[in-house]
């Protein structure tokens, strides 16, 4: 037979190599039969093609019964070698797979924590129980800046208002935020709120946030005299406690500040307004274990 090289091993390859190590671990190729679930003439087909591939005959079989050829003994050996590594790779990469361990890059708009519905918190704390070896990142940002970095790969996860949805990006509401209209104990609206009138409110000073706003809170900030404005939540809670604004907060938020006394709600049956708090994920991300998990616990029934 002639002689001939492999310039690679090809999958055609190691399915041969694989009869060819039943075929010999049984003793023939009727008795590899059942194993392979072929019939003896494919397994001699395979055998064949085997032989022609390597240029070499690996076994003698006829009358006179099955039996190796020094050169089949040497190619079985190798190929019990490298089959074995290649399950032993396999095997690997599938432990790999389910191993929790690497990075995980949060972005979080700021004033989340006080939400009483702790689903992020449940969540990072079931993920830290179940593996201590991923690297959790948190950056508190703006939700454009957010957005950005979950479409540029440089976040996995973030949660910002679910408001004008982005090509590109994959949005999970997680709950509802409630706002409502607040003024500080220093404003000299604090000492009538009982009787404080809607028409009233127009030719107050108020500060209105730069970022995006829904429907809903748009037409309310519409209605009020925003003469300042603010990129965040804190920075809002910082010009309301001046005495010299009112202003839009998350209830959650502005909660430490009421039980104090330092701010109250104005009007809240009616200045007040719902927005969706949303998980947000790049569309068409790699498939990555630890996101993955992270999303799981984030939206199982559990989480709080």
């Amino acid at each position: 037979m002639k002689a001939t090289s492999l310039s690679q091993i090809t999958d055609v390859d190691l399915r041969l190599l694989r009869v060819f190590r039943a075929v010999a671990e049984y003793g023939g190729f009727a008795a590899a039969e059942s194993a392979l679930g072929i019939t003896a003439s494919a397994i001699s087909l395979h055998m064949s093609e085997l032989e022609r591939r390597l240029g070499m005959r690996l076994c003698q079989r006829g009358r006179s019964g099955f039996a190796l050829t020094d050169q089949g003994r040497e190619v079985l050996r190798a190929s019990t070698a490298m089959l074995v590594a290649i399950e032993d790779f396999r095997s690997e990469m599938n432990q790999l797979q389910q191993r929790l361990r690497g990075e995980l890059n949060i972005g979080l708009m700021n004033n989340l924590v006080t939400q009483p519905r702790m689903r992020i918190t449940s969540a990072l704390r079931s993920l830290r129980r179940q593996s201590d070896e991923v690297h959790i990142n948190i950056s508190m940002s703006t939700p454009g800046e957010i957005e950005r970095g979950l479409l540029d790969g440089r976040l996995h996860v973030g949660a910002l208002p679910l408001i004008n949805p982005l090509s590109g990006l994959e949005y999970r509401p997680l709950y509802d935020e409630v706002s409502l209209l607040y003024c500080s104990h220093d404003h000299p609206l604090f000492s009538q709120l009982a009787h404080v009138r809607a028409d009233e409110l127009a030719a107050l000073p108020a500060v209105a946030p730069s970022y995006r706003m829904n429907a809903e809170a748009l037409a309310l900030h519409k209605g009020l005299n925003c003469v300042a404005k603010a990129t965040d939540r804190e920075a809002i809670a910082f010009l309301i406690l001046t005495g010299e604004y009112i202003g839009f907060l998350p209830d959650h938020y502005a909660a430490a500040w009421v039980e104090r006394g330092s701010m109250a709600p104005i009007l809240p049956d009616t200045m007040r307004f719902r927005v969706a708090i949303a998980a947000v994920t790049r569309s068409g991300r790699r498939q990555n274990l630890i996101v993955d998990r992270f999303m799981d616990e984030l939206f199982s029934e559990t989480a709080e």
